[in-house]
């Protein structure tokens, strides 16, 4: 039941994210957004994973790793519910509130897979990784269609996503009724910021987002901008996210039997880096590229994950790796919607944008040969 509820968990950590990319165009035209305004929207979720992500461990320490992870869903539920609400003001309230209980969910999960599954740390980080990546890529294929169909058009489109929050949370709730968690997680461990390795898995979590949030964010734009429907563009980040899971379906295989994780992280940098190109050079076989991303993006997010368990001596340690990477980490990637916007605002053209995407490949490619040693531990 405990691997269940986080499966469940992590089916609702990026959906209500990944939803707004294929409906960006709709959301912009409905309150006249600019074009930084509309990266500033994409950009806020990872500003919000890098604001809140700290209190996790003081939160889990106080209530419950369980009872922490609870709280989460409720502020994701209020988050969507306020989100789909009729005014540009609670479009960016509703966003801030739902990334705040998915910046918790995002810390605290590793220290949970730490302290419930030592001996396959690896294999339950993918597995709920994969969840979530499957999920959201369900949210981005569907969200225009369902904006189609339904009466309220692409709010209701946002907000449907609620009932599946409301489904975790009502499976999450016999973990919490009269349980007393005083587990590690309650011990104090500071954000380990003076620590060498920390730095390298934050840079390389942060790197690797900076691509991911990019191409959730803006994709469909970039793709609808090269005469592609929104239809299609949604379709192909829906095939951007598939990609990403079918490529990490042997990583636990790979990641649980060996300690060296360099030379696999440093393909997943690769894969996404030439893809980038692809894009830039040769934009009309976008699926292609598209397709290469997804199978660098994916594996790089479990890995990811997986270095802030990995490089930890124990779930405390984990919880307190974890704040530090998502921090940090997330501040670095949140530049990268909000650049790829203004960039394509202030030349009229993708090119500045997409080499600050590929910079971003190049940059965690060198950090996967530190963050991946088999030495490195925090």
């Amino acid at each position: 039941m405990l691997l269940l509820g986080i499966v469940l968990i992590a089916a609702n950590m990026r959906a209500s994210i990944t939803a707004v990319g294929p409906l960006l165009s709709e959301i912009t035209h409905a309150y006249g957004l600019s074009g930084t305004a509309a990266g500033l929207l994409t950009a806020a979720p990872v500003l919000c994973f890098a604001a809140f992500s700290p209190y996790a461990p003081r939160l889990s320490r106080r209530v419950g790793m369980e009872n922490a992870l609870l709280a989460a869903m409720v502020a994701l539920f209020a988050g969507i519910v306020v989100r789909s609400l009729p005014s540009a003001f609670t479009l960016f309230v509703g966003t801030v509130v739902l990334a705040a209980g998915v910046a918790m969910a995002n810390v605290l999960l590793p220290a949970l897979v730490k302290q419930h599954f030592s001996a396959r740390q690896s294999t339950i980080t993918a597995l709920y990784a994969n969840t979530m990546g499957f999920v959201a890529a369900i949210a981005s294929g569907v969200a225009v269609p369902l904006a189609d169909v339904l009466p309220g058009g692409w709010r209701v489109s946002l907000g449907a996503w609620s009932v599946l929050v409301l489904a975790g949370m009502v499976l999450w709730l016999p973990r919490v009724w009269g349980r007393q968690d005083p587990g590690p997680a309650r011990r104090h461990t500071p954000l380990p910021w003076r620590s060498r390795v920390a730095w390298q898995v934050t840079a390389f979590m942060g790197l690797q987002s900076f691509g991911f949030y990019v191409m959730i964010g803006w994709l469909p734009s970039f793709l609808r901008s090269h005469h592609v429907s929104a239809r299609s563009a949604g379709f192909e980040l829906l095939a951007y996210q598939l990609a990403a899971i079918v490529a990490t379906l042997s990583l636990p295989l790979l990641a649980d039997h060996r300690r060296d994780h360099r030379a696999p992280a440093a393909a997943a940098a690769a894969c996404c880096a030439i893809a980038y190109v692809g894009l830039l050079v040769a934009p009309h076989v976008s699926l292609l590229w598209v397709i290469l991303a997804g199978c660098g993006s994916g594996p790089a997010l479990v890995f990811a994950l997986s270095f802030m368990a990995l490089r930890a001596r124990g779930p405390s340690h984990a919880a307190a790796l974890s704040a530090m990477a998502q921090s940090a980490g997330y501040l670095i990637a949140a530049a990268g919607p909000f650049m790829f916007g203004a960039l394509h605002a202030l030349t009229g053209s993708w090119s500045l944008s997409l080499v600050a995407l590929l910079a971003s490949a190049v940059g965690f490619f060198g950090f996967s040969f530190s963050a991946g040693s088999p030495k490195a531990s925090v």
